[in-house]
């Protein structure tokens, strides 16, 4: 029969003015330089899978993004999310970016770039130059630029040497090798801001000298760069001798009488075509040989800011302050090739601009597609299949970050090509759906809101401040769905706290007690504890706890105190922290009005790697004995795999394990169960691990996980029963108590649904209603109308409803087949129960999907039946950003 339809009150909270930071870069590793003599070739045949992206905001945070397909070949409807988020100093600001390959001989043997072979560079339009740890989270080094504001950042196709444009006028070439950071040399100086650099392709040794030692195996010296080409600030462009430091030309560009143009973006192709986008919107592409212009467009009303190549460099994009993406293709002609440099022969042709798309809403800063473009000489040009769309990444002031399939219509004419967004069947970049890759409120897509149930106060961090809302209480009248507010009049809500911090880096995370007298938040190196009063008004009053940093020093041995996570247990008795720099989880005793808090234990299973047997976890370990000298035990002989398939990834032998070393990773997601006695950790490693807070001891493990945790929550009706949402939209049932997963969730685990698997934005967080419980009675447990066992899941624009102990049935969630109705069955005593419509409801009322709220910020119940859904509209925000430009082409006067 028909389920009863239940209804939920909700508080639909838009006053929360959580403002997201502009994008100003983005960058993709790049693709390792191949083999001259052929002893280590590039993977021309097959697609070099999607690697990972690093997204600058105007905030000063660096987004480290993932690709959630599980091969290259797979479609990921989510595309990329992010899995760590590098907090920037406050105040800051990320104006470029650049990848380099650690080792660029171990990056060649790698499918995808690693994240622990590359480095990661960025400028803040300061005058230094800052390489962050990437698995520690923070800043490694920096380096004066000793000639004023970088301006721009680019690396040589080798990752051998980064060149910095600087203020000065003067290029300066720093030194990546051994892993370390040192002024190289400095090309000769120009009375001009050095605003962009592309470095020209290189040259092969064999061909540059013919005296090479053809023995050699040192395949890192293969190639030897030869020029690189600047766009400057006094309108022109110009090409530097790489050997020599000195500018061989100068390439002048149109200019207004009495106004220089800004060279605002330049790119090599790998023909040594040289393209420049400036300050009066045109795009030109120039000889590199005769440093002569071929062509010249006026693709843009306004500034061109930046461009990238395609691929295999037979196409060009470019954007800037119109919001415009135009699209340059190369066509050829039937005339021969007339290059007086044979290395560098290619047929010749004309560029033509083929397409054009508005994407963004306000100016566009940055832009990058992968595969990336690595100027080579056609003669060892990479030859990338043609059946998987490249894909075009833009971001600007509008805080989104868009994803486009960018086939080309020439690559449809041999057979299908697939979209790897899953957008449309189209994947040309003309055709093609784009979309928008929701933004985080939070570090690694965790949510910057917070909620305190019992005091019903609402909790936001910024970038230095900290925000509490109280939410009115609702009179049950009639029905008992009418809201009637007790505080806040019309509204239904008050602003009670408004807090500026003192801060060294962009707060991290925040979290508040459930009875609303404590707030904690964190930047990357020291954490604040707050007792909040209430006054006569209403208002709260904070009072910072000045010992709290020293007991945690005191205790933790560290010169930094910061937290990657925070939480408190439901009776607000306990604080639970881990640790930025250490990934140590540590269970604080917050005491009464005359103690002190303290530190009660500190677990570090988060540091252990000796739980790793080819980068899964062991089942059965035995892990060294932590610091408090308890017996850490990795997990129980009866754990099972979430998939069968998986049984064989988890070895026996442990004589392929690494040895027991510190490793450094960041929790992302802390969740206690409802009744204080679990808490369940998980970091970036995907490593997931369950403590029990009765006896405050290690308890067990979870093995890991093809994708990262992104909702992680236990059910209040089973509060041994832990739920989590991964970054692919697939789900995973585990019982703590019985150290397994059970039997009852593998038909709802194995069987979730195709649609909501292809849902465009990844699940964010999950919440069970706190009125459902087993013995309340039913679907009507303690005032909830939700049954038992029924979980919400959330991203950043929907809520689905899940009911954990339901079967899925034959097309649940999938749209009705029309043209295919089945005749309606009787029963023992001849009677029709369910009609076609009927059979409809029961196929369908599970997984059953809400998408008219977005986007979201939080989701959570604050009472039994009371649903809180914080939302923060694009379109409120953009409104708060100067005017887009804007320049009419009908009636202007």
């Amino acid at each position: 029969m028909a389920e009863t339809p239940s209804t939920l009150a909700v508080h639909r909270c838009r006053f929360v003015d959580f403002a997201p930071s502009a994008v100003t870069a983005l960058a993709f590793p790049p693709l390792p330089l191949p083999s001259v003599k052929g002893k280590r070739t590039a993977k021309n045949q097959g697609f070099p899978g999607f690697g990972p992206l690093v997204v600058g905001r105007a905030s000063g945070n660096i987004e480290l993004c993932e690709w959630t397909g599980s091969s290259p070949r797979s479609q990921a409807p989510q595309a990329w999310v992010v899995r760590k988020t590098l907090s920037g100093p406050y105040p800051s600001k990320v104006e470029s970016l650049a990848l380099t390959f650690r080792s660029p001989r171990r990056a060649s043997e790698e499918e995808v770039p690693s994240w622990s072979n590359l480095r990661l560079f960025s400028a803040a339009g300061g005058n230094e130059l800052v390489e962050w740890d990437m698995e520690k989270g923070c800043i490694k080094r920096t380096l004066p630029s000793q000639g004023g504001p970088i301006w721009s950042l680019s690396s040589n196709p080798a990752s051998t040497i980064l060149a910095l444009g600087c203020e000065d006028g003067a290029v300066r070439l720093v030194s990546l090798l051994y892993d370390e950071l040192n002024h190289l040399r400095r090309l000769d100086r120009v009375k001009s801001r050095i605003l962009s650099i592309a470095w020209g392709p290189p040259t092969p040794r064999q061909t540059k000298a013919q005296t090479a030692n053809a023995d050699s195996d040192d395949d890192d010296d293969d190639w030897s760069d030869s020029w690189l080409v600047t766009g400057c600030s006094d309108s022109s462009l110009r090409k530097w001798d790489f050997l020599t430091g000195r500018a061989l030309e100068r390439m002048g560009t149109d200019k207004i009488r009495g106004e220089r143009t800004l060279v605002w973006a330049v790119g090599v192709l790998g023909d040594g075509t040289i393209v420049s986008g400036d300050s009066m919107g045109t795009v030109k592409f120039w000889d590199s040989i005769t440093c002569t212009q071929l062509q010249s467009f006026q693709g843009h009303a306004a500034d061109v800011l930046c461009l990238i190549v395609g691929p295999d460099g037979t196409v060009v994009y470019t954007s800037g302050v119109d919001q415009k993406v135009a699209q340059y293709s190369y066509v050829k002609t039937s005339h021969s090739s007339t290059s007086p440099s044979p290395l560098f022969a290619r047929a010749t042709g004309r560029w033509v601009q083929s397409c054009s798309r508005r994407l963004h809403s306000h100016d566009v800063r940055a832009l990058a597609i992968w595969p990336p473009h690595t100027p080579l000489p056609p003669s060892h040009q990479r030859q990338f299949p043609t059946d998987i769309a490249p894909v075009l990444v833009s971001g600007g002031l509008d805080m989104s970050v868009v994803v486009t399939p960018a086939a080309l219509p020439t690559a449809t004419l041999s057979g299908k090509v697939m979209n790897p967004l899953s957008t449309s069947t189209q994947a040309t970049f003309e055709d093609a759906y784009h979309r928008r890759l929701a933004y985080s409120s939070g570090a690694a897509s965790a949510s910057a809101v917070h909620l305190a149930r019992k005091s019903r106060l609402v909790l936001c961090t910024k970038d230095a401040s900290v925000t509490v809302w109280r939410v009115g209480k609702r009179k049950p009248r009639g029905d008992g769905l009418d809201l009637d507010l007790e505080r806040g009049q019309d509204r239904g809500w008050e602003r009670v706290l408004d807090m500026e911090l003192n801060v060294n880096t962009n707060l991290v995370t925040g979290a508040i007690s459930d009875d609303g007298k404590w707030i904690a938040v964190s930047d990357w190196y020291e954490t604040k504890l707050f007792q909040l009063l209430e006054e006569q008004n209403g208002d709260l009053k904070p009072r910072r706890m000045r010992d709290f940093s020293a007991t945690l020093q005191s205790s933790l041995s560290e010169a930094f105190t910061g937290a990657s996570s925070l939480t408190f247990t439901p009776d607000s008795s306990k604080l639970v922290l881990a640790t930025s720099s250490s990934a140590v989880v540590v269970i604080i005793d917050l005491g009464s009005e005359d103690n002190v808090p303290h530190v009660l234990r500190k677990f570090e299973q988060h540091r252990v790697r000796d739980s790793f047997v080819k980068g899964r976890l062991v089942k059965g370990r035995q892990a060294p004995a932590a610091m408090n000298g308890d017996v850490v035990e990795m997990g129980s002989d009866n754990e099972e795999t979430p998939a069968a398939d998986d049984a064989d990834s988890f070895g026996e032998d442990s004589d392929d394990a690494e040895e027991s070393t510190l490793v450094h990773t960041t929790v992302t997601r802390i969740a206690v169960s409802s009744d204080g006695q679990w808490l369940a950790t998980s970091d970036d490693l995907r490593r997931t691990y369950v403590f029990n807070l009765d006896t405050i001891q290690h308890h067990g493990t979870l093995p890991t996980f093809p994708q990262p945790v992104h909702a992680l929550s236990f059910d209040p009706s089973a509060p041994s029963t832990l739920v989590l949402g991964f970054a692919d939209n697939r789900l995973e049932i585990y019982d703590v108590e019985a150290r397994q997963f059970p039997r009852w969730a593998r038909s709802l685990v194995n069987g979730v649904p195709q649609r909501f698997r292809h849902l465009h934005d990844p699940v964010l967080g999950v919440t069970f209603d706190p009125g459902s419980r087993v013995d309340g009675g039913g679907a009507d447990g303690e005032g909830s109308p939700l049954p038992p066992k029924t979980a919400l899941f959330w991203g950043a624009t929907w809520i689905c409803k899940v009911m954990l102990t339901e079967r899925i049935g034959y097309g649940g969630f999938e749209k009705r087949r029309r043209g295919k109705r089945k005749a309606p069955e009787a029963n023992a005593n001849g009677q029709v129960e369910v009609s076609v419509e009927g059979q409809q409801e029961v196929q369908q009322r599970n997984f059953k999907l809400v998408t008219h709220y977005r986007p979201l910020l939080f989701v959570d119940f604050v009472a039994p039946g009371e649903l809180v859904v914080v939302e923060r509209p694009l379109v409120d925000v953009l409104a708060k950003l100067p005017p887009a430009y804007f320049k009419p082409k009908y009636g202007a006067t």
